[in-house]
C-alpha cells in the first residue's frame, strides 16, 4: 500500500510556489519588459503603416500574392495575422496585458522594496561603518548641533539619537519610478478600453441635412454609436485664395435632441473639431452634393450631384436636369468647385454655355436659372472612451520621470569622544553631492575655534 506524502513540507506542495516565484521573477525582469515594449512598438508601427479596417478588395489590390511585399506579405498573410486590425487582435492585447503584468510585478518586486528600504534607515554607531560610504571624513572637532543647521539649510530631513545623526532628502526620487510604472499601466488600460469601446465612422452630408452616425467602418466589441441626438449640417462652405486654390473649408454643425432643440453648435474646420458626448467630429473632406435650379418660373428644386471619374484625377461633379415634365429630355450640368459656376451640355453632348449662381441660361425654349451649388461636408467621426485615461497615464509618466531625476541623498554623522565622523552617499549627481558635503565640512571646520589646517578632510573615498 502506497502512502502519499501530504506533509506541508512535501516537494509536491512547494512545487507550485516555486513555479509561481520563478514566473514572477521572470516576468519582473527588466529585459523581459523591454522585449515586450519593443514588440508592442513594432506592431504599433505596422498598424500605422498598414491601412486599418479597409475592404478585402483594397488589400487584394495593394498586397497581391505575386509579387508579395517583402517576399511574403500578401493579402492572405496580412488578413490571416490580423494586420488589418492590429490594435484589436488577441495577440496585441496579450502583449499589452503581459507588459502590464511585467510592470506590476516589477513595481512590487523592485520599486516598492526600494522605497521601503529608503524609508527604513539606521544610525551609524561605529567609526568603521563610515568606511563603506562614497564620501566620508574624520574630524578632530565637530558637533551635531553645529551640523544640523547646515543640513537644514540644504533641506535635509534630520533624525537624531544622542550622538548619532541621520539625514536624508530627495525621497521623492524613489517614488518617481513607481509613478512612471503606474502611469504606463494606466495608459495601457486606456488603450485597451479605447480599442474595445471606441469606433470610427465617415459621413458625407450635404448642407441643410440632419444625420445620425451610421456609416461606422471600425468599432470595438463594446462600442455603441447610437445616441439620443443627431447633427444638423447648417451650412458648408469653402474659402478660396485669389488664385482659385482652396484656403480652408468649414462646416457649421448643430447637435440637436429628438425635439429639435439645439444642444451644441460649432463651426468646424481642419484641426478644429467638434466634441460632444464623447464623440469627435473632424473636418476631413468635401464634395458637391447637389445643385439647385429653377426652370422658367417653376419652384426651386434640388437635384443630387455625383462625382465623375477623370483620367487625370481632377475633381468633377455632374447632375442631370430634366427640361420636360415627362423627363424625356434634359441637360447635364458639370461643376468643378463651389465657387459658383457650372457648364451646361445638351443631350447631344454639345456645350450650351456656362452659367453662374444667380444667372440664367437659355436651353432651347427653357430658361434655366442656377440658384445654388450645394456642398457636402466630409466628416470623420471618432469615439475613444480611453483617451482621458491615456492622457492621465501620460501625465503620470511625465510627472514620474521628473520626480525620478531628483537625487536621493543620505548623510550620517557620529560624535565619538574627541572624534567626529561624517559621511554620505547619493544615487545620482555625485559631483554636486560631493561639493555639498565638502561645503558642510568646511563650514564645520571654520566654525570650530580649535580647527587647524591639518584637520580638514582626512579621507575621501569615491
Amino acid at each position: 500500500m502506497t502512502v502519499s506524502d501530504s506533509s506541508p513540507n512535501s516537494p509536491w506542495h512547494s512545487f507550485p510556489r516555486k513555479v509561481w516565484r520563478t514566473g514572477l521573477k521572470w516576468i519582473a525582469d527588466l529585459r523581459v519588459a523591454i522585449a515586450l515594449l519593443l514588440l508592442i512598438a513594432v506592431f504599433s508601427i505596422l498598424g500605422t503603416v498598414i491601412e486599418q479596417g479597409s475592404t478585402i478588395q483594397f488589400y487584394q489590390e495593394n498586397y497581391p500574392e505575386d509579387p508579395a511585399l517583402l517576399g511574403f506579405l500578401s493579402w492572405k498573410v496580412l488578413l490571416g495575422l490580423g494586420l488589418d486590425h492590429v490594435y484589436t487582435t488577441w495577440w496585441y492585447l496579450v502583449l499589452l496585458l503581459a507588459f502590464g503584468v511585467s510592470l506590476i510585478a516589477c513595481t512590487f518586486r523592485r520599486q516598492l522594496p526600494a522605497l521601503k528600504t529608503a524609508r527604513n534607515w539606521n544610525y551609524y554607531s561605529q567609526a568603521r561603518q563610515f568606511n563603506k560610504l562614497a564620501l566620508s571624513t574624520e574630524l578632530d572637532h565637530g558637533s551635531l548641533q553645529s551640523l544640523k543647521p547646515q543640513l537644514e539649510k540644504k533641506r535635509y530631513k534630520i533624525f537624531q539619537d544622542g550622538e548619532k545623526l541621520y539625514a536624508r532628502k530627495g525621497i521623492v526620487g524613489r517614488i518617481g519610478p513607481i509613478i512612471v510604472h503606474i502611469g504606463m499601466i494606466v495608459t495601457l488600460v486606456g488603450s485597451i478600453w479605447g480599442a474595445f469601446g471606441g469606433f470610427m465612422a465617415q459621413e458625407m452630408i450635404p448642407s441643410g441635412v440632419n444625420f445620425k452616425v451610421n456609416n461606422v467602418f471600425k468599432a470595438g466589441i463594446f462600442s455603441e454609436s447610437d445616441r439620443p441626438w443627431s447633427v444638423n449640417v447648417n451650412r458648408f462652405w469653402i474659402d478660396y485664395t485669389p488664385t482659385g486654390d482652396i484656403d480652408q473649408f468649414y462646416s457649421d454643425l448643430s447637435v440637436v435632441d429628438d425635439q429639435g432643440q439645439e444642444l451644441e453648435r460649432k463651426t468646424i474646420s481642419v484641426n478644429h473639431p467638434l466634441r460632444y458626448d464623447g464623440i469627435t467630429f473632424y473636418q476631413t473632406s468635401w464634395s458637391i452634393g447637389g445643385v439647385q435650379v429653377q426652370l422658367n418660373n417653376s419652384p426651386i428644386f434640388q437635384l443630387p450631384a455625383a462625382q465623375i471619374p477623370t483620367e487625370n484625377g481632377a475633381k468633377l461633379w455632374g447632375s442631370w436636369v430634366p427640361i420636360k415634365p415627362d423627363m424625356s429630355a434634359g441637360v447635364s450640368i458639370l461643376m468643378q468647385d463651389l465657387q459658383g459656376s457650372a457648364i451646361v451640355y445638351n443631350e447631344q453632348g454639345e456645350l450650351v454655355g456656362a452659367v453662374r449662381v444667380g444667372d440664367r441660361l437659355d436651353v432651347g425654349d427653357i430658361s434655366l436659372k442656377l440658384v445654388d451649388l450645394v456642398g457636402s461636408t466630409g466628416l470623420q467621426i471618432k469615439a475613444d472612451p480611453g483617451v482621458p485615461v491615456v492622457y492621465t497615464g501620460f501625465l503620470l509618466v511625465m510627472v514620474g520621470v521628473v520626480m525620478s531625476y531628483v537625487s536621493y541623498s543620505q548623510v550620517w554623522a557620529l560624535a565619538a569622544g574627541d572624534r567626529f565622523y561624517l559621511g554620505g552617499k547619493t544615487n545620482r549627481a555625485q559631483v554636486a553631492f560631493e561639493r555639498e558635503l565638502l561645503e558642510i565640512i568646511n563650514t564645520l571646520e571654520t566654525s570650530s575655534a580649535q580647527a587647524t589646517p591639518e584637520n580638514t578632510l582626512t579621507s575621501i573615498e569615491q
